[in-house]
């Protein structure tokens, strides 16, 4: 990969770059317009990545901050960990991008009241800075989920650098997010659930009572495993050029679709949504995530001319945590990383070493054919009859590849990852396919996930959240 941008890769970043300022110098005519603003921000964080990673690639190969693709015919070295540059210019940019919410909130907080096209008689007009008007909370809540970003991605960066364990890093990201959760329950508070509709009978003790049920610390607890699990999701379904940063950027178009129907008027007349700040806030941190994701995705795709390293799996993932806690959406966050979750449970044999785990179980290349397939494990000794048995009903049901000696004995046993299942079911692929049909299921499995959230939730909790009538 050359550390030069082209003649026109310079232009067209320019010309991008020059219009973003623009658009955002314009949005201070008016109101602040903060969507406007962040959209501009996420264009010049698209710019500034991609000139970053392409000018910075060869540092990091000198620096020993590199790695090669096993599954290409020629394994060349390549820049590994350039998701931190990413998560760097996605920190600066919504730092940068602070006042722009609140830049409304400011005028009306520091000058009288934002009456700016109005004259007043001077005994109208009440001076002095009116900060008890100004959004303490907002600001806090938005503050908590940089802060969050920042120790995820500190976490990632050390990682790249030494290489730790998972069973010494898989809790940290808990760690990451106790600012996000004290703002939450200093701010919002709320840890009550909505009780499903055939459960209520059972639960409520008349049929009188509030559908409610209060899960106290529990739903902290529920917070913080999200917080855990997103980033090693993204971070353990991997193996294959492209497919951390794809997968990063369906979900994020897909929570993106979500959060835009708060915006919209309610066909019932709730006009604004209670939930429109939230989901605002959302936007405002996901619009330059997609921008630095696209700018890395550009350089990871097949064939890959740098890899992302765990900073950007780290990253990503806790990133959809914090939109999901701080915006009051995580169990339609769970819905969109049904794949993740999938992937994370096929996993959990290997992970605690009931079935031998290799360092690697990124899908085998087949250099005669050029195409991908399922990656194995080797039984030193045969398994316990209990695992065998277990092992043999997961054959029959097409959900891993055995291979047996004449004794009728497991010597392999093809690694448990959605990658690896996905080639046992539809055999080999070449690289990039496979990436671009996992992709095609994680849109098709989140499209379902957002229908049942909006039009099925009305049957199983009485309403949507969306501002439907109750039935």
């Amino acid at each position: 990969m050359s550390a030069e941008l082209t003649k026109q890769e310079t232009w067209s970043l320019l010309g991008l770059s020059a219009g973003c300022i623009a658009i955002i110098a314009n949005t201070f005519q008016g109101d602040g317009e903060p969507l406007i603003a962040s959209l501009s921000f996420s264009g010049l964080a698209f710019a500034a990545s991609y000139s970053m990673i392409r000018w910075l690639g060869p540092v990091f190969v000198k620096a020993g901050l590199k790695g090669k693709d096993m599954s290409k015919v020629k394994k060349v070295e390549i820049p590994e960990g350039m998701g931190a540059i990413c998560a760097i210019v996605y920190l600066l940019v919504i730092i940068f991008f602070i006042p722009f919410p609140f830049y409304k909130d400011i005028v009306e907080a520091t000058s009288g009241g934002g009456l700016r096209d109005e004259v007043l008689h001077v005994e109208h007009v009440d001076l002095g800075r009116h900060l008890h008007r100004f959004p303490h909370s907002k600001l806090a809540s938005y503050l908590s989920c940089i802060l969050t970003l920042q120790s995820i991605t500190l976490l990632g960066i050390i990682d790249d650098l030494f290489d730790l364990r998972w069973r010494h890093k898989v809790l940290i990201p808990a760690f990451a997010a106790i600012p996000l959760l004290i703002v939450y329950f200093v701010d919002f508070g709320v840890t009550t659930v909505v009780i499903p509709k055939p459960l209520r009978p059972y639960l409520l003790p008349s049929a009188d009572s509030a559908p409610l049920f209060d899960l106290s610390y529990l739903y902290y607890m529920y917070m913080a495993v999200i917080s855990i699990f997103a980033p090693n999701s993204i971070n353990i379904l991997a193996g294959v050029n492209g497919i951390e940063v794809s997968q990063s950027i369906v979900v994020t178009l897909l929570i993106i679709i979500n959060s835009s129907l708060y915006l919209l008027p309610s066909p019932f007349g709730f006009s604004p949504h209670p939930a429109e700040e939230t989901h605002l806030l959302t936007l405002y941190l996901l619009l330059p995530f997609l921008g630095v994701s696209l700018a890395l995705w550009y350089h990871n795709w097949y064939p890959a001319r740098v890899f992302v390293g765990d900073t950007y799996c780290y990253f990503a993932g806790m990133v959809f945590a914090v939109v999901g806690i701080s915006g009051h959406f995580s169990k339609t966050l769970l819905l969109l990383l049904i794949p993740q979750i999938f992937n994370a449970l096929y996993s959990l044999p290997q992970l605690f070493h009931i079935i031998p785990c290799p360092r690697h179980r990124l899908p085998r290349f087949n250099a005669r054919t050029g195409l991908l397939e399922p990656s194995v494990t080797q039984w030193e000794r045969p398994p316990r009859p209990v695992i065998a048995l277990a092992l043999n009903i997961l054959e029959k049901l097409y959900l891993i590849r055995l291979e047996k000696n004449p004794k009728g004995e497991i010597i392999t046993s093809s690694n448990f990852t959605i990658l690896n299942l996905w080639l046992v079911w539809f055999g080999p692929m070449r690289e990039d396919r496979l990436a671009m049909s996992i992709l095609a299921m994680q849109m098709g499995v989140g499209v379902a996930g957002l229908i049942v959230r909006h039009k099925m939730g009305r049957w199983v909790f009485g309403l949507d959240n969306r501002g439907s009538l109750p039935i």
